[in-house]
């Protein structure tokens, strides 16, 4: 694998070539758009009720705000394909759906930011709900913009460039505006943070629609069902063309996309792919405690050289994505994750040791980020053009799913078996997903897929 090491200026103009492109710019600057409102309905939020007097048990019931984030992918479909008065027709599509987004989150933000939750915490929950909703929406939208923005070798740095700026939107509206609400209060730090989601909204205007590409199979798939449909007595004009939309919103995605060859192997790679990280995340901190780290010295290391790396690792995985292909980085980047759980076996052997402790953080998190940055590539690459908000919607709810319920194992196993062991294992458990990569590979090569410009036969 030549990853052009042998001529280091070269590489690094390359790289810069990369992430300065105008779209990957974009795509930077909806990531920001995208990570800011999540902190205020969460971090930030549990923060000014403490310092409201609202009880730890409403604190605690103010998480399920966060439910839209999970069942985001029920409403995909609409985003999808369902028009906006005056907007798609103005806009197009895509950044149609993102304005509105973008405009009620503002609306929704500054609205939290004028509720009393001392008085009236109802209404808090009310707005962080609605909040998490347009949020959640957004996410939708904007993984479709960037799936559809970019072309397929510029998915590593997409991904790179999103997991930054999700970040930085995440530490504004959690550090930075803990620091405003010391200075000018609640009201005024959550509507300079609606105000922020300008940044969102100028970056969709001044970029243009993505080009409409559906694939062949897409529009066959959905002629067939459309005869079909159309074969069926009883259902009137109303009805047959709700049922039309329903068959190509909601039933297409999933049919497409399991008339592929190989779909069970690739869900398969997509639940096992991270489950080392996952394991490892699971019982990083009781690790870390039990080896005789203070929170302090686990929140410096692990939070913040942890974040550094991240984002180091996310942007030099995607410059692999571009210099070998979604599929050979993702075997290097899932080489490099199994490797780096090692790490932390020689952590549990030298104990209390904040160098060795610093080392284990930066190395593993430097190929967790490649490795997240090589996967979130692939997911955008198995998305079909014509339903790609539902399909990226699903397939990372699948992934977020999966690696919830297998790494939930993570503290029966630490019970069972000592930390070396245990770290032993979870560089193991990454071994299936390589495996499975390899033959894909070999038996599903990458490429191929037939492109058409032009809408799917829509009912």
């Amino acid at each position: 694998m030549n990853l052009g090491f042998s001529n280091p200026l070269k590489s690094i103009e390359e790289f810069l070539h990369i992430y300065g492109h105008p779209r990957i710019v974009a795509v930077l600057a909806l990531g920001f758009s995208s990570g800011l409102p999540l902190a205020l309905t969460f971090g930030t939020l549990s923060l000014w009720l403490a310092e409201s007097g609202v009880s730890k048990t409403s604190i605690g019931l103010f998480t399920l705000s966060g439910i839209p984030y999970t069942f985001k992918f029920l409403w995909a479909p609409l985003v999808d394909r369902m028009p906006l008065p005056w907007l798609t027709l103005t806009l197009g599509r895509r950044r149609g759906w993102a304005i509105l987004t973008q405009f009620f989150l503002m609306l929704s933000i500054a609205a939290m930011g004028f509720t009393h939750p001392a008085e009236l915490p109802l209404w808090t929950a009310v707005f962080a709900l609605i909040t998490a909703f347009w949020s959640a929406t957004q996410d939708i939208v904007i993984d479709a913009y960037r799936v559809e923005i970019l072309d397929e070798d510029q998915y590593g740095a997409g991904a790179a460039v999103v997991v930054l700026g999700y970040r930085l939107g995440m530490l504004t509206s959690g550090a930075l505006a803990l620091y405003l609400a010391t200075w000018v209060g609640w009201m005024a730090t959550y509507l300079i943070m609606a105000s922020l989601m300008l940044v969102g909204m100028i970056t969709i205007l001044l970029t243009p629609e993505p080009k409409i590409v559906a694939s062949g199979a897409s529009i066959k798939l959905e002629k067939r069902m459309r005869a079909k449909i159309s074969g069926i007595h009883g259902l009137g004009e109303g009805g047959r063309k709700l049922v039309l939309w329903l068959s190509g919103a909601v039933v297409g995605p999933f049919a497409e996309f399991l008339s592929r060859k190989g779909w069970f192997q690739v869900l398969l790679f997509i639940l096992l792919y991270k489950l080392g990280d996952a394991l490892t995340g699971v019982m990083g901190n009781p690790f870390y405690s039990e080896l005789g780290f203070t929170r302090i010295e686990i929140a410096e290391i692990s939070k913040v050289v942890g974040l550094t790396a991240t984002i180091v690792g996310a942007f030099f995985g995607g410059w692999v994505v571009k210099r070998l292909g979604i599929m050979k980085a993702l075997f290097l980047c899932g080489i490099l994750q199994l490797l780096s759980n090692l790490t932390f076996v020689i952590l549990a052997r030298a104990g209390h040791d904040m160098k060795i402790f610093a080392a284990t953080v930066l190395i593993e998190h430097l190929a967790g980020g490649m490795g997240t940055a090589a996967f979130v590539a692939y997911l955008s690459s198995l998305c079909d053009i014509a339903y790609t908000a539902t399909q990226y919607a699903l397939l990372s709810s699948f992934m977020a799913f999966g690696r919830t319920v297998l790494s939930s194992a993570g503290g029966w196993m630490a019970d069972h078996m000592t930390w070396e062991w245990y770290f032993f294992s979870t560089s193991l458990s990454g071994l299936p997903a390589l495996l499975l990569l390899v033959w894909m590979m070999k038996r599903f090569p990458p490429g191929g897929r037939e492109q058409a410009v032009g809408e799917p036969d829509l009912p």
